[in-house]
């Protein structure tokens, strides 16, 4: 079931032209901007964006502008585990990791409990706020340490929402979700 729900959002994010995923990333980026839970977190913890995923890099240019602190995922393969890193800039000493994703080369992790605010990406979310990845768990894994006490949003294009992600156990859903249309809340745990 999530093979097949994969493969069918990666095919329409697929289609989507360059040009109409651009207006709606800005869309999408502008929703969250205006969330006052965004507005209120000092730490941020953003992703670098893959393509089919809405590019969240003016989310990082508006909360360096902001003084908040811009943290992405640094991914450990041999532990199985994701790691907050402190980003200055889109210039660091960046490398490819895991899936090809950029990351920062250097950096000390950021301690989980510190963080206030966490976009996360998905390939699809369904309306009670459950996510579905890529499949290597990092995210659920992230989301649900005991420490976290930061909000996590999605960050998604609308045709990326369903009427049901597949869920599992050890599945992490979100407390807020943010389309190129519209913001969902599914709890008020960090109000």
């Amino acid at each position: 079931m999530k093979r097949h729900l994969r493969k069918e959002i990666k095919t329409k994010l697929a289609a989507m032209p360059a040009d109409e995923a651009a207006a709606k990333s800005h869309a999408a980026c502008a929703g969250l901007l205006e969330l006052e839970e965004f507005q209120r977190a000092v730490s941020v913890m953003l992703y670098l964006p893959i393509p089919g995923e809405v590019d969240c890099i003016g989310i990082a240019l508006s909360a360096w502008q902001r003084g908040k602190t811009v943290l992405v995922p640094r991914v450990s393969m041999e532990q199985r585990h994701m790691l907050a890193v402190e980003c200055r800039s889109l210039n660091d000493d960046m490398r490819e990791g895991a899936f090809g994703i950029r990351e920062p080369a250097t950096g000390e992790p950021w301690p989980i409990e510190e963080i206030e605010f966490i976009v996360t990406p998905a390939l699809a979310y369904d309306r009670q706020g459950n996510r579905l990845g890529r499949g290597g768990g990092f995210y659920d894994r992230f989301l649900s340490h005991a420490d976290r006490r930061a909000v996590a949003c999605g960050l998604a294009f609308a045709l990326q929402v369903v009427d049901e992600v597949p869920t599992e156990p050890n599945d992490h859903p979100v407390d807020i979700l943010v389309t190129d249309e519209e913001v969902i809340r599914f709890s008020q745990r960090h109000g």
